[in-house]
């Protein structure tokens, strides 16, 4: 199964439907909470190339976006084979 990693806020809503998404796939997932965290919030920052915005998220170590993005793969049949493969 796939390492996936959800760099987060606690106060934003589109991390709670990305987090609700894997749950429902039954996806294991890492949170990462930048709310108060600036050396994450930096991490976050230098791993996407300077996207701020949450969330952010990795699937085996390659960034694929925010909630929208992933949904998107999902549509288009691409989020299986991602979590499918191993890191």
């Amino acid at each position: 199964m796939a390492e996936v990693q959800i760099y987060r806020t606690s106060y934003c809503p589109y991390c709670d439907m990305a987090k609700r998404l894997f749950q429902e796939l039954g996806v294991a997932f890492e949170e990462i909470d930048v709310t108060h965290d600036d050396d994450a919030r930096a991490e976050l920052i230098k791993r996407t190339g300077g996207r701020r915005t949450v969330p952010q998220i990795f699937i085996n170590g390659e960034a694929v976006g925010g909630y929208s993005d992933v949904r998107a793969l999902q549509t288009q049949g691409k989020l299986t084979e991602m979590l499918a493969a191993s890191k």
